[in-house]
């Protein structure tokens, strides 16, 4: 009997498992220092690069010394990865050798001596105070979807909280008699913010059965919707892509798409506090930056546009 050839293709090769001892850094990361699921299958991916790059030089995590992580570095960079990439990438590997050495699973950290590459540090985008303004007017109407997306802006820019900061406000956390709100940052990180005027009034106007009671569903779909400050039109907890949408779409209303993000409003609430005069360590809690050092780069802001009106408006600032 004659052979036939078989046509089925090769099978597709698992990808590459953890070496244990990295998942045990994982499961750290996520129950000690409470990363989200994003950031650990960030690191996750990251590790795996890393423990391929190992595996092809014939070396293992026991095994890896300094010149093993800058090996890794440089193939990085001579892959294109942009040098952000690359800097995250030796974050997660730096993490991985610490904690092997905190838990004695090695003697030394092979890292402690490679230095991160440098990032030139931009300056954040931020509007000015007239395009904020100008973003605002955009939401017109009384309907609910229009008190909730006027909230969502004033919310953002009034508090510089981040998008996923707001997208998990609860009810319990807004206290619109003392104008504050409780918010839940990084690491599970609490922290309470000023409404100021606007926002407040916005959240006020939206908490109301016109405005978010229109949109309640006669069943809730899920049990934390129920206690959500922001609903979609479904009646479900308004989601950060959801959030994504309402800013660029009045954004785009506004003639500011292509320089708008909900993290922009961020940059822009700190940025004009600095110039109005705010003490930087009440904008890094405010902010909830855990390091000045991350608040600083505000003042840089606030630095040249202070530059740019002196130039313009000094007779001497150019002579």
């Amino acid at each position: 009997m004659s052979q036939v050839a078989s046509s089925a293709a090769p099978p597709v090769e698992a990808e590459a498992a953890l070496d244990a001892r990295a998942e045990e850094f994982l499961a750290w990361l996520a129950v000690e220092r409470g990363r989200s699921p994003r950031t650990i299958e960030a690191y996750r991916r990251d590790l795996r690069r890393y423990s391929q790059h190992l595996v092809s030089g014939g070396r293992s995590l026991d095994e890896a010394g300094p010149t093993d992580v800058v090996a890794f570095i440089r193939s990085l960079q001579s892959d294109g990865l942009a040098a952000a990439s690359v800097t995250r990438m030796l974050v997660s590997v730096r993490g991985l050798h610490r904690f092997l050495a905190a838990e004695g699973h090695r003697a030394d950290d092979p890292t402690a001596d490679v230095e991160i590459p440098s990032l030139p540090r931009g300056l954040p985008k931020a509007l000015s105070v007239a395009q904020v303004g100008s973003l605002m007017d955009v939401v017109v109407g009384d309907d609910p979807v229009a008190r909730r997306d006027r909230a969502v802006l004033e919310v953002l820019y009034g508090t510089g909280c981040r998008i996923s900061e707001a997208g998990s406000l609860s009810l319990a956390d807004v206290d619109l008699h003392d104008g504050l709100v409780r918010v839940t940052g990084k690491g599970a990180r609490e922290r309470i913010v000023p409404l100021g005027r606007c926002a407040a009034t916005a959240l006020e106007r939206w908490l109301t059965p016109e405005g978010r009671g229109a949109l309640e569903p006669e069943l809730w779909a899920r049990r934390g919707d129920a206690e959500a400050v922001f609903l979609n039109q479904r009646g479900g907890r308004l989601s950060r892509q959801g959030l994504w949408l309402v800013v660029h779409r009045h954004g785009d209303a506004a003639g500011i798409g292509s320089l708008l993000t909900p993290h922009v409003l961020r940059h822009s609430c700190a940025t004009h506090m600095l110039d109005g005069g705010a003490d930087i360590r009440f904008v890094q809690e405010m902010l909830g930056h855990a390091s000045i050092s991350t608040t600083q780069i505000y003042t840089r802001v606030s630095t040249e546009r202070l530059r740019a009106v002196y130039r313009a408006a000094h007779p001497r600032a150019v002579a």
